[in-house]
């Protein structure tokens, strides 16, 4: 293999996404990258998606999975199947430049520390196929009470986000992990948690790849559109998420609800949370009143979290027992660093 092209797995997690693909795939194929791999993982579609790729691509590989196991097992599966030094997991409804694979490569192979790296992410329309100059996501950041946000979603894209930086995490919409930084973030046997099933995972595995001491890198040279089934929305403040709050689904409220808990039990560190107890406990407490007063069927999802905890303290152990960074590190990206 030649050395200035490391392999880069692409793998596709797919479910129903066949409005999406075509476009996604054609992005993919035209990269400008001499060496990658394209692995479609499809979770029981219920669309014409797998007998598409069979008609239109039929150099892609195709996993066709005997039941829906969600994104966080797809993301296994997709490190189980593949050999590239490099994966990114992308969902169907991306749109890549030509150049995004070899940038941000070239950007990873500058530095080993990089564990994971997402370019620039703007808003797609698959609708009228055109590109549309909204931020979808330039990395994720950590308010102090805990809260996650893709970094300038809904914000016209003015060049006020060009500059390369290290962030808190990157969006689970196209990561390139490197492989080596995903293997050594691995607690028993398992990398993406799969109680979670899908939603927060993309958080979770950015926040132990931090504890680990890798660095979860935004590359706004890598350039590539997002299609996002809830839209592309402003959500700096608690107002503007009530106010698109019902766009999201029951399945996703109540998933996002169980996996953001399971997430802080397992990676907050002690001293990060007493300083920002003050924070973190009025926002827990208003979050379970507007689920009791406002969407009592998250509720299900509260019974589903406390049966998950002990396995979710196991995990802690793990991670606690692992981590390479000093907790002031750390405290530095829940809610401290650039937004």
């Amino acid at each position: 293999m030649d050395q200035k092209f490391p392999k880069i797995s692409c793998a596709i997690i797919n479910y129903n996404g066949e409005k999406f693909i075509n476009r996604c795939l054609k992005s993919l194929i035209e990269q400008d990258y001499s060496n990658f791999e394209i692995i479609f993982i499809d979770n029981v579609s219920t669309d014409n998606s797998v007998n598409f790729i069979k008609e239109n691509f039929p150099q892609i590989k195709i996993i066709e999975n005997a039941k829906n196991i969600g994104y966080t097992g797809g993301a296994n599966q997709a490190i189980e199947i593949t050999d590239g030094k490099y994966l990114m997991i992308l969902n169907p409804d991306i749109v890549y430049e030509p150049d995004y694979l070899s940038k941000c490569v070239q950007k990873l192979e500058e530095c080993s520390k990089i564990g994971v790296i997402g370019g620039k992410l703007l808003k797609y329309d698959f609708e009228n196929n055109k590109k549309i100059n909204l931020i979808d996501s330039i990395g994720l950041y950590c308010f102090k009470n805990r809260r996650i946000i893709d970094r300038g979603q809904g914000y016209e894209d003015k060049g006020q986000y060009n500059q390369e930086e290290r962030v808190f995490g990157i969006s689970g919409a196209s990561p390139i992990y490197r492989r080596e930084a995903l293997l050594d973030i691995k607690i028993y046997n398992e990398i993406f948690d799969e109680d979670f099933f899908m939603y927060k995972e993309d958080i979770d595995i950015s926040w132990r790849l931090n504890l680990r001491g890798w660095i979860c890198y935004y590359f706004p040279k890598a350039l590539a559109y997002h299609g996002r089934g809830t839209g592309v929305l402003k959500r700096a403040n608690h107002l503007e998420v009530l106010k698109h709050r019902q766009k999201v689904s029951k399945l996703a409220k109540q998933l996002s609800y169980k996996n953001q808990r399971l997430m802080q039990i397992k990676n907050e560190i002690w001293p990060s949370f007493l300083l920002d107890f003050i924070y973190i406990i009025p926002k827990e407490i208003l979050a379970l009143g507007y689920i009791v007063l406002r969407e009592p069927y998250v509720l299900k999802s509260v019974m589903e979290l406390i049966l998950k905890i002990p396995k979710a303290l196991k995990k802690r152990k793990w991670i606690m027992e692992n981590r390479k960074i000093d907790w002031r590190q750390m405290h530095y990206f829940l809610g401290r660093a650039k937004k």
